[in-house]
């Protein structure tokens, strides 16, 4: 089951591509919906282009789509990489998102519960 984290910010593919070491991993991408009769039909892509949507996620990893752990494109961890997202991009939790700010949820409780998160 696909884990949504507690903040992720969209920013075009041009943007994070701006980044020095930016080399995404494009076998990663989610699958493209072809138009036409068979909702179901999608192709691999192979390629990002400049209007793209990515989301650099709360622990500065980039996914092609709003949940945490999949479809990630481009690991945190690069030199740079954090005063790059900070400096940049802006990118910044929200204070009221903050870990202090969250509600506290007991560990069972957590697995039943729907997680907190914002996308923006």
């Amino acid at each position: 089951m696909a884990n949504m984290g507690r903040y992720c910010k969209a920013y075009y593919a041009q943007q994070l591509s701006a980044f020095p070491g930016w080399e995404p991993n494009l076998q990663q991408l989610r699958p493209a919906m072809e138009d036409g009769d068979d909702a179901e039909a999608q192709t691999v892509r192979t390629e990002l282009r400049d209007d793209d949507i990515l989301y650099v996620q709360e622990n500065l990893a980039v996914t092609d789509g709003i949940f945490l752990d999949q479809h990630v494109v481009f690991e945190a961890g690069a030199p740079g990489w954090e005063e790059f997202c900070r400096g940049t991009l802006g990118f910044e939790i929200p204070a009221d998102l903050s870990d202090d700010t969250l509600p506290s949820v007991p560990p069972a409780a957590q697995a039943d519960a729907p997680p907190i998160a914002q996308t923006t």
